[in-house]
């Protein structure tokens, strides 16, 4: 098998779900996202694109549902023992699978939680499955169970992301080293990229951000490619990946001349991600986090700038997205606690001014102040 963790790992991170589930009176749980299967087991797949299930019971006992592409790479990854196959066809319904294996199980009638909220259970077959599954047991919104358990981070997950961030760092210095006028964003985009796999690094969840001039106002890949201008700005956010840990960053460099503007944007994101990394801190809520951005940005006399939203947790994720929760937004009442790996980005778009900054890292939450994973400081680049 090719894990990437412990077995003991393994073993503890089940025995803490069982624990949840036994609070919560469940008799089994239905997992759909790939997040929770890599975390439980390692299985590591992108085939949740098509209908899979691990089914996890009260003892702890686990058996898998899945294609037969996906067979080997379960046997191969995981320590899934269990595999049950549904047969690809003309008019297949899964489901149909799924409640022969429930009943196999001895499930009729019992509590069952399903993650509901994931990318790896479509509406259409979230509908086959609650038709089909209503009368067969009592069905559980079970959704942020696994995902509530993979926000504490182990010593050995938080060691995945210490490298994570080490590319992360390394694909900044490939990027640095191409930027100035007349540089391509595609040749900067493969630098970063090939940094990472160089390192032994994955390809991240989502993709990385790369916009120059007006598209440096941007917050999300699209595609196109630009040169760079004398005088221009290059967002970017990347994320180095490490057995499926993010640790990503967010800068805007310039080539030429920083413009005034540039530098009181500079100088305001800055002062909010200090003021964010001063309420970092344990016992504060993601709120709090929050609220320290907003007020520092708003001394700034930028609140219409920003957005509503600075960051979020991290982990291992599979796409669409590298973004877990929980996230920094207001009022949000999670309670910040110890080896959490949290990125926290400042973006300032000011569209009047056509004028971009952005500056973001990762950390990883202590009993004190959080640890920044970036080996790069936060000075303004200018090329």
């Amino acid at each position: 098998m090719a894990l990437h963790f412990e077995r003991s790992e393994f073993d503890a991170r089940r025995d803490r779900l069982v624990m949840e589930m036994a609070e919560k009176k469940l008799d089994a749980m239905l997992l759909f996202a790939q997040e929770s299967m890599y975390w439980l087991t390692g299985f590591d797949t992108f085939g949740f694109c098509f209908f899979q299930c691990l089914v996890v019971k009260a003892d702890g006992s686990m058996v898998l549902l899945t294609r037969s592409a996906d067979l080997r790479q379960a046997r191969h990854t995981s320590i899934i023992d269990n595999i049950v196959l549904w047969t690809d066809r003309d008019g297949a319904n899964p489901v149909n699978d799924l409640q022969d294996l429930l009943t196999d199980l001895d499930l009729l009638g019992m509590r069952v939680g399903v993650e509901f909220d994931t990318h790896g259970l479509t509406a259409a077959n979230g509908r086959k499955l609650e038709e089909k599954l209503a009368s067969f047991c009592k069905l559980v919104d079970g959704s942020d169970i696994v995902s509530r358990l993979r926000v504490v981070k182990s010593s050995a997950e938080i060691a995945k992301a210490e490298r994570a961030a080490e590319l992360s760092d390394d694909a900044f210095d490939a990027a640095l080293s191409l930027v100035k006028e007349g540089a391509d964003e595609g040749q900067i985009l493969a630098a970063m990229q090939g940094a990472i796999f160089a390192g032994g690094g994955d390809y991240p969840a989502n993709e990385f951000i790369i916009g120059s001039g007006a598209d440096a106002l941007l917050c999300r890949y699209k595609a196109g490619r630009r040169q760079l201008m004398e005088n221009d700005q290059l967002t970017l956010e990347w994320a180095g990946v490490f057995h499926h840990y993010h640790a990503p960053m967010m800068q805007t460099v310039l080539t030429g001349k920083a413009t005034k503007r540039h530098q009181e944007l500079y100088e305001a994101a800055v002062a909010a991600l200090t003021a964010v990394e001063k309420a970092m801190v344990s016992g504060n809520t993601f709120g709090d986090v929050f609220d320290a951005h907003a007020k520092a940005l708003e001394a700034h006399e930028l609140s219409k700038h920003r957005l509503n939203a600075c960051g979020y947790s991290v982990g291992a994720r599979f796409s669409p997205s590298w973004m877990d929760m929980p996230m920094f937004y207001q009022a949000n009442p999670e309670i910040i606690v110890p080896n959490m790996t949290l990125f926290a980005h400042m973006i300032i778009m000011d569209s009047e001014s056509n004028t971009a900054m952005t500056l973001g890292r990762t950390y990883v939450t202590t009993d004190s102040a959080p640890r920044r994973l970036s080996r790069h400081g936060m000075e303004l680049i200018v090329r």
